[in-house]
């Protein structure tokens, strides 16, 4: 059973929560993707390329504090060091 809320900030608050949690899933997936792009990427060129997309969308989370910042670093520093291991062979 879902509670609907009687005061009317509180249906605002409920419809905005929703709203939010929707698109933070979508760019949260968006971001899953983006990575998993980059460590199945089977050349360094297209490896770099997708790494890129990547960050990008890592960073952007980072701002809004979606991901957190350390765990952005983190994730950027790996997929950097996958990159770094298909150029060199």
């Amino acid at each position: 059973e879902v509670r609907m809320p009687n005061i009317k900030s509180a249906k605002k608050r409920m419809h905005l929560s929703r709203q939010a949690a929707t698109k933070n899933r979508a760019v949260r997936s968006r971001i899953r993707t983006a990575v998993k792009k980059v460590r199945d990427a089977e050349g360094a060129e297209d490896a770099q390329v997708r790494l890129a997309e990547a960050v990008a969308l890592l960073d952007r989370a980072a701002r809004t504090r979606l991901v957190p910042p350390n765990r952005v670093a983190r994730v950027k520093s790996q997929l950097q060091l996958h990159v770094n291991g298909l150029k060199s062979g």
